[in-house]
């Protein structure tokens, strides 16, 4: 049996939780405000995605160093939660690979209390520590210990971090990540280092390990570098993260408000009757003017709506007010691919053709007004949502999904069914094309 997927809701149509944070960058410099802000935004989307927040909605706002964060928690009944793990600002810390006998104890109690299937005598303490980073931190929640790695003695921590930058290998060209530590950091790096030589170093952020390079030397200086086969995004990604939590930057609710839904249930309801009821005008429209045609339009239709819905819950489409108005506009727009294909279909019967060339025609001609008229539509959404906020996106992102599948439908479903009733009785039933 398949599980029930619900559809996204956001918080126009469910309510929650709108939060506005002001973030303190005195301690930074200007050149680094724009990155630090995406780390935290970064680290925020982990956070509030811990106690289930489904397409929370977090947005940077401003310039220079007066930005702020905004944050909807779409679902959120207790403002109180989200409030409390937002708050703190990033934790960055270092810590070293305990010792085998160590880790061989703590896997023991873990294993012992999940009855997890990596139980296997085979598999090596480290090689366990490895597996599951998800199932590591359930130990952590249930065990209040992490059973791989401890913070090293004394502690290096983002405090001790200057920048995380990003460069390439002057050999390979791989990306990778340089990090400047500060005098003090630089000290507690060697030390790290001499302890950890040939072993991993995991790097954690807000209690998650972010990275895990292994030391290949002991370094001094201050200066290091992590490399890994990056992806130049993944190591921008690593970068911003190293320095949000490098740099600590406070930062301060100044606005909390619990959001009603613009709709309510019976609005809601009443919004999805009418949109059947004219859903269901449109296609007496098609049957009376158009006939058959209208008829297998009609039933396209109703297929191209299923397809759309299937989509927005298969990609987990959060649906707004102006998500719902992108999908409506799209409807209108796969109709009027149809009424187009037909109009054609009657001007080559018209010219005393026969059905199935007037068909094959009827979609060779009427396919570049489709087309050019879909594309330019297209490419207004590729913009709005390029540049949009976050409803204008919503609204971009359903329009998109449903001309791209409304020019499948008019295309291929409608013209299959056509096609099927070729060479049948109704086809010689003239009145029914006309």
């Amino acid at each position: 049996m398949l599980p029930e997927t619900p559809f996204h809701l956001g918080l126009d149509l469910q309510g929650g939780v709108h939060l506005i944070y002001e973030a303190d960058l005195s301690s930074a410099g200007s050149e680094d405000y724009d990155s630090l802000m995406r780390g935290l935004r970064d680290v925020m989307e982990r956070r509030v995605n811990t106690f289930g927040v489904a397409e929370p909605v977090i947005q940077i706002q401003g310039e220079g160093s007066t930005q702020r964060l905004i944050v909807e928690l779409a679902g959120v009944r207790d403002p109180k939660e989200a409030i409390g793990r937002i708050n703190d600002a990033p934790l960055l810390e270092f810590k070293e690979l305990l010792p085998e006998e160590e880790r061989e104890r703590r896997v023991k109690e873990i294993l012992a209390v999940f009855a997890d299937p990596v139980a296997d005598p085979e598999f090596s303490s480290e090689l366990r520590c490895q597996l599951d980073f998800g199932f590591v931190n359930r130990a952590l929640t249930e065990l209040g210990q992490d059973p791989c790695y401890i913070s090293s003695s004394p502690r290096l921590t983002g405090e001790h971090v200057e920048r995380a930058t990003v460069g390439l290998d002057n050999l390979t060209g791989e990306a990778l990540v340089s990090l400047q530590f500060n005098d003090t950091g630089a000290e507690i790096f060697e030390q790290v280092t001499a302890r950890s030589l040939q072993k991993p170093l995991a790097i954690y952020l807000d209690g998650r390990i972010i990275n895990a390079p292994t030391v290949q030397a002991i370094i001094g200086g201050g200066t290091a570098q992590i490399s890994g086969n990056f992806q130049l995004e993944e190591a921008r990604a690593l970068a911003r993260n190293l320095n949000a939590g490098a740099v600590p930057v406070p930062i301060k609710l100044v606005s909390q408000q619990q959001v009603g839904p613009t709709l309510g249930k019976v609005s809601l309801d009443q919004s999805l009757r009418a949109g059947l009821i004219g859903l269901a005008l449109v296609a007496i429209f098609m049957i009376m003017f158009y006939r058959m045609p209208g008829f297998f339009a009609t039933v396209a239709l109703g297929i191209y709506v299923l397809f759309v819905l299937m989509v927005f819950k298969i990609i987990g489409v959060t649906l707004t007010l102006a998500g719902i108005a992108g999908f409506i506009l799209s409807v209108g727009m796969a109709v009027d691919a149809n009424i187009l294909i037909f109009s054609r279909m009657r001007e080559e019967l018209a010219q005393k053709r026969d059905l199935a060339s007037a068909i094959e025609e009827g979609f060779r001609r009427a396919w570049p007004s489709i087309r050019d008229g879909n594309v330019t539509t297209l490419l207004v959404a590729v913009i709005l949502f390029w540049f949009g906020s976050t409803f204008v996106q919503g609204f971009a992102l359903t329009l998109s999904i449903g001309i791209l599948l409304s020019m499948f439908s008019a295309i291929f479903v409608t013209r299959s069914f056509m096609r099927l009733f070729l060479q049948t009785y109704l086809q010689r039933i003239q009145w029914l094309w006309k």
